[in-house]
């Protein structure tokens, strides 16, 4: 028996439970929880980025570079300690940048795969379940990541990763079907922007422990895979009684919320819609516009999320400790932009004082085209520490306005079909996962600055390209086909020319 079925059938042994939770908004947890969601799905996927710094032998191609394009060893922050336990597995794999880029973007080569089959089974059957199996696979696959390792090299953990991957790619697709289910439209910007913003704080939370146990622990980089999965059990089994898949399904909810929910998302979102209308969606050019918008940013912020730790310890020579730390702050910074303009955002769209089009155009200039600016400029600050830390960090609190803009725009188009967009949007944009880190892998063979630096240079490109798109194509306004009515009357109108026909 599931939990739903099992609590449905026993309301009347959770009467206490219910007068305990009855004055608690169950939309605030259901939020909470699907931040939780997202910070294990991203603390999952990029430990590897700080762990395989460790894992791997170091690459020593200083030999015939000119001074410019490499920075000496010299930690300032924390002196390089020789009694430090790392682990005794450290630089145990013979892993050279191309094959480290074929490892970090294998994840993405099963990801792409299951959005759409996400979006379309969350739509159909919930978002609760799909979401809650889908990281409980990644949590499982995680944990098995260091025994995979030991028995196949870099061939198991690449297959791994992908079984990873298709574990993850439902998480965006299920937690869009549920947003548009309990976030009534004043309440979008910052409610969907702190949920995607558990993606960050999740990567800050990664990156920090990974730093801490690559530094500190005598287990070594296994206990990262460990620790990681761990916890996502733990959350698997605390989503399981305390989220559902719509208002009216909650067993605790108070009567006066339901009604709220249903009164303020009544116009635009419907328990049960009509199949998807494919021609219409595919033929949108808003859609199309924050496709490609998304891949801009994708583009950006997989290529730091994936690769940031290594060119800070491959190209500035910060010791492991410290590329945790830097790397969180980072990562922070962003969490800190995609927290505050999110308020702005939902202030201006519920004064009326601009429209929901304009804000999201006004935040993916200053996600896309500003911060991959900072981003370029951080290249040429050289071995400058301290100025290109800063640079970085400029560059993503800024791109933090991607939450309030291009990240919650499919919901706007579309509350009816939010899966099936966030498959479509997130899975083609998410392409640029496994292209990025491969490319890197292939452009930055010496980890040089100016290797590093043509790289900034292509996601400064593809940065103001695709936004440049979204200004002349994208919308904030609910699409045409979004309306029943109107795929059901097309459907009849199909079967009546049908008819005639035959």
């Amino acid at each position: 028996m599931s939990f739903d079925s099992f609590f449905m059938m026993n309301k009347v042994m959770f009467t206490d439970i219910r007068r305990g939770c009855i004055n608690v908004s169950q939309r605030y947890i259901f939020s909470l929880m699907c931040f939780f969601a997202l910070f294990n799905a991203f603390a999952m996927r990029g430990c590897l980025s700080i762990a395989i710094t460790e894992m791997a032998m170091s690459t020593n191609n200083d030999e015939g570079l000119v001074e410019e394009e490499t920075c000496s060893y010299s930690d300032d922050i924390v002196p390089d300690n020789s009694t430090s336990s790392t682990g005794s597995t450290k630089g145990t794999y013979d892993w050279d940048e191309f094959t480290q880029g074929l490892i970090l973007s294998s994840f993405y080569w099963g990801y792409v795969v299951t959005h759409l089959p996400g979006g379309w089974v969350a739509e159909k059957y919930g978002g609760k379940h799909t979401l809650g199996f889908g990281i409980l696979l990644t949590a499982v696959f995680t944990l098995l990541t260091p025994a995979a390792i030991y028995v196949g090299d870099s061939t198991a953990l690449i297959i791994l990763r992908i079984f990873m991957g298709l574990g993850e790619g439902t998480t965006y697709p299920a937690i869009n079907v549920l947003l548009a289910k309990w976030t009534p439209p004043e309440e979008r910007s910052r409610t969907a922007s702190f949920v995607y913003a558990g993606a960050l704080i999740g990567t800050v939370y990664a990156t920090t422990v990974s730093g801490w146990i690559l530094q500190y622990s005598s287990i070594g980089w296994p206990l990262v895979f460990y620790v990681m999965g761990t916890i996502s059990v733990i959350w698997f089994f605390i989503w399981l009684p305390a989220c559902y898949n719509s208002p009216k399904d909650h067993p605790f909810i108070s009567e006066k919320e339901v009604n709220y929910l249903n009164e303020r998302m009544n116009e635009h979102t419907h328990e049960k819609p009509p199949p998807v209308p494919w021609r219409h969606i595919l033929s949108s050019k808003p859609l199309w516009a924050v496709i490609i918008a998304l891949i801009g940013f994708n583009w950006s912020i997989l290529s730091i999320i994936t690769d940031l730790p290594k060119y800070l310890s491959g190209v500035l020579k910060f010791s492991v400790a410290n590329n945790g730390y830097l790397t969180s702050l980072v990562y922070l910074c962003m969490w800190i932009g995609g927290n505050t303009s999110p308020w702005l955002a939902d202030y201006l769209i519920s004064k009326k004082n601009v429209s929901t089009t304009k804000v999201r155009k006004y935040g993916s200039i200053v996600a896309l085209a500003i911060s991959s600016s900072f981003i370029v400029a951080a290249s040429y600050a050289g071995c400058d520490r301290v100025l290109v830390i800063g640079m970085f960090t400029v560059a993503m609190t800024m791109m933090g306005a991607a939450y309030p803009s291009v990240m919650v725009n499919p919901l706007d188009l579309s509350p009816n079909y939010a899966g099936t967009l966030m498959a479509l949007t997130n899975g083609l944009s998410a392409l640029t996962g496994i292209a990025g880190p491969y490319l890197i892998g292939i452009m930055t063979p010496n980890q040089t600055l100016g290797e590093w630096r043509f790289v900034f240079w292509i996601l400064f490109g593809v940065s103001i390209v695709s936004n440049a798109i979204f200004l002349v194509f994208g919308s904030g306004d609910v699409e045409y086909w979004n309306d029943p009515e109107f795929v059901r009357n097309e459907i009849s109108e199909k079967e009546r020319k049908r008819s005639n026909a035959a």
